[in-house]
């Protein structure tokens, strides 16, 4: 249907197909058409992949108006990306990425179809943000050729992109998975199969301290997102989720909780769900944490003298979280901070500022949160308690991370 012919030199390259004609989906294909292949995007609903194709021209246009692209790499990439219905379409595809609906059983029936079509040596992976590689692979007869590549969106204009094996994934299969993904100009950072990988898992109590503060009346969402943003973060808390959407930050945050045995650590938040529950979903329905159909961001009840405890309180909190990440092999040191950075755009990698802060400041905050409160939500990591004892740093070169 929406097939198109492909130029010689992307014959050149081998084919990507791409599962899933949605926001992210459509990115992805975009990607690798701007890297030379030829594209195979399926989509089992037709208004999706005419979508797609409407929203590739705009994105087109405007980077020729902008002189980004040149028309020739304009007509180029759009001529690359077969759309299709037809999944036997993608047969001759070396590499299929799954971009679709977050859900479990889903995914596994998708991947055990691709398992009939594609070349033994094909590789498959899934996009999935939340959900268990290994438990996906589980269900496949070549597991071993099957791994997680989370992208952020949007795909085409976010580095970072998180190469997670399951465990039956073939260990040679992740290197190459990474020379892949910097072929496509991105930043590959490997992690471990477990909830939330890395930006997921680190970054929750960015969302779920700024929550508690405003649940507890200590301040306002305003003032949280203000004191973040005069600690050097792009947008606040609030501000993020959103951007992200209400509905989708809290999901992510009840898979995590959940995929954790209900860890305090994780715990939801009543006010996000009271918002979900009332629509207010943030920047897509008009209103969230601030109005955005009559006028931008508010930025008025800010209370400046609440700064330092709010940023100190929350930034310590995340470094916590990114300490025991490394202290359970999640990811070396070096790709921590480098997903924070590139993927969520942290002024700084976690585990660097807490070499900036000092091992033992930081403790001492998460200790006193602890007394404070006597829960275990606060339990500072254990690594943390000996790198103080030990007046150590974190040593965050990529070669002996």
């Amino acid at each position: 249907m929406h097939s198109s012919e492909l130029s010689p030199m992307k014959k050149e390259k081998e084919c990507i197909g791409i599962v899933g004609a949605g926001a992210m989906g459509s990115g992805i294909a975009q990607i690798a058409a701007q890297s030379g292949h030829s594209v195979v995007l399926v989509d089992q609903n037709d208004s999706a992949l005419q979508k797609s194709e409407d929203a590739l021209a705009s994105v087109a246009n405007r980077l020729v108006a902008k002189d980004r692209w040149t028309m020739e790499f304009s007509h180029e990439v759009q001529r690359s990306i077969t759309r299709t219905t037809d999944w036997n379409q993608l047969a001759p595809c070396t590499w299929v990425i799954e971009a679709i609906v977050e859900d479990l059983d889903v995914k596994t029936e998708v991947f055990q179809k691709l398992e009939t079509l594609v070349d033994s040596k094909a590789i498959l992976a899934s996009n999935t943000s939340s959900l268990s590689l290994t438990a996906i692979a589980g269900q496949l007869s070549h597991p071993e050729r099957f791994v997680g590549l989370h992208f952020f969106n949007p795909a085409p204009l976010m580095a970072l992109v998180e190469v997670i094996p399951a465990l039956q994934t073939e260990p040679s299969l992740v290197k190459r998975a990474k020379l892949q993904m910097e072929a496509w100009g991105k930043t590959p950072v490997v992690a471990k199969d477990t909830p939330g990988f890395i930006v997921n898992r680190v970054a929750r109590p960015f969302y779920g301290e700024a929550l508690r503060i405003v649940e507890e009346g200590l301040a306002s969402p305003q003032t949280v997102d203000a004191a973040m943003k005069a600690s050097g973060f792009r947008m606040g808390p609030f501000e993020l989720m959103d951007l992200i959407g209400n509905d989708v930050n809290y999901a992510v945050t009840q898979s995590v909780f959940e995929a954790f045995y209900y860890d305090p650590r994780y715990r939801p938040s009543l006010i996000q769900k009271q918002h979900v529950d009332a629509g207010w979903l943030g920047r897509k329905s008009g209103k969230g944490y601030y109005l955005y159909e009559t006028s931008p961001i508010e930025t008025d009840a800010v209370e400046t003298e609440a700064f330092g405890w709010i940023s100190e309180r929350i930034i310590a909190l995340l470094i916590n979280e990114a300490a025991d990440a490394f202290y359970l092999n999640i990811a070396t040191a070096a790709d921590l901070d480098t997903a924070m950075t590139r993927g969520v755009n942290y002024p700084k990698g976690l585990l660097a500022w807490a070499n900036e802060r000092g091992i033992g400041p930081t403790l001492k905050v998460l200790e006193g949160l602890q007394e404070l409160y006597g829960e275990d939500r606060y339990r500072p990591s254990i690594l943390l308690k000996r790198m103080a004892v030990n007046q150590e740093a974190f040593q965050l070169d990529a070669t002996n991370a």
